[in-house]
């Protein structure tokens, strides 16, 4: 826990990160700002998900329309926060010298993504009118 506090002091200050280890290959500091970037890109495309299918899908009983739209707009928010954990824990890693950290998360985004879509086969299939 006391980890995980440190590295969230460590998004809003990311020059303290120099204090540690030595400088990596530039090359591989711009490769974890790209996966940075490409997080934050699926956590922009799910929450836009989840917005699209509360505005657009107004016949969608009211139930499935909110359940739906709050699971891709809580994936995209822990998507977007996962992101930067992720950058900082990655950057301390190869200025230690150490392994890049594993991560469960990519397993998780997939299967609550996949529930969303099984949730989106099954009302398509029941029809939509409630």
């Amino acid at each position: 826990m006391i980890d995980f506090v440190r590295n969230v002091r460590l998004w809003f200050a990311p020059e303290d990160i120099r204090a540690e280890g030595r400088t990596p290959d530039y090359r591989f500091s711009l490769a974890n700002e790209r996966t940075f970037l490409a997080w934050l890109r699926t956590a922009l495309a799910l929450i836009g998900g989840g917005f699209a299918v509360d505005q657009f899908l107004p016949g969608l009983r009211w139930a499935w329309r909110i359940g739906l739209a709050l699971a891709l707009l809580a994936a995209g928010v822990l998507c977007s926060l996962r992101a930067v954990n992720h950058w900082v824990r990655c950057e301390r890693a190869m200025r230690r010298g150490e392994d890049l950290p594993a991560s469960r998360f990519p397993a998780l985004l997939s299967l609550v993504v996949a529930v969303v879509a099984v949730a989106m086969v099954v009302v398509v299939l029941a029809g939509w009118a409630g």
